[in-house]
């Protein structure tokens, strides 16, 4: 079953998702899942070297105290997912870009979930800059990929166009928030879904895929 999942790499609810999907697909070990990670950016006008994460949050979301309120909220939810999320250790917030480019290429050496799993903790757990191509190619070298060659491709342009495209893709297709799960093209999540749900739009595609006629004669 081919799996989409939609998201940004300093999304926390992401985070939880990915996780919250790992523990669907293990209820659900007769399935052979292609899971591909698709780029979606929060705020596509960050500036390439990114921004002081105060002053951005100060910015974005105001000082009254919403968003420590959130924090709390999403910390809690993590914790149930062996997230350690670690708020104060982020310093900036990076443009997306050159992280999404990474999992791009991880997926042609088949470590894409080994990226995007050490792109969050680096983010969200480290408090590390994953704008920083030294800090993206260092993950790339720690999932099995040439962490030079990845770092001469992030000082080119190299893919930054289809990314691009990728993430105004997501959008026409009304996806206005992250994690966006499509299972078997046919069903769509939004939200980072407990696995219960999960496993029971897995089931539905399924399901779907077997009352499709025209297979009883092809053997």
């Amino acid at each position: 079953m081919q799996i989409d999942f939609i998201s940004d790499t300093i999304c926390p609810w992401c985070f939880i998702g990915k996780r919250r999907l790992t523990r669907a697909m293990a209820l659900r070990p007769g399935i052979a899942f292609d899971v591909r990670y698709r780029p979606y950016r929060l705020d596509p006008g960050v500036p390439q070297g990114g921004i002081d994460r105060a002053r951005y949050l100060a910015a974005r979301f105001g000082a009254d105290g919403k968003l420590e309120e959130a924090h709390q909220a999403i910390a809690a939810e993590g914790a149930k997912e062996d997230i350690a999320f670690n708020w104060e250790a982020i310093r900036r917030t990076p443009n997306t870009v050159d992280s999404h480019r990474l999992i791009r290429w991880a997926e042609a050496q088949g470590v894409q979930d080994d990226v995007v799993e050490r792109l969050f903790i680096a983010y969200f757990e480290n408090g590390e800059d994953i704008g920083d191509i030294r800090v993206l190619s260092d993950i790339a070298d720690l999932c099995g990929m040439d962490g030079t060659e990845v770092a001469d491709l992030l000082e080119s342009d190299a893919d930054m166009a289809l990314v691009e495209r990728e993430d105004q893709l997501a959008r026409e297709m009304g996806v206005t928030g992250v994690p966006a799960i499509i299972f078997a093209n046919k069903f769509a999540v939004s939200g980072a879904r407990e696995p219960d749900v999960l496993v029971m739009v897995m089931d539905k595609a399924l399901d779907m895929a077997d009352a499709v006629p025209g297979d009883e004669g092809s053997s």
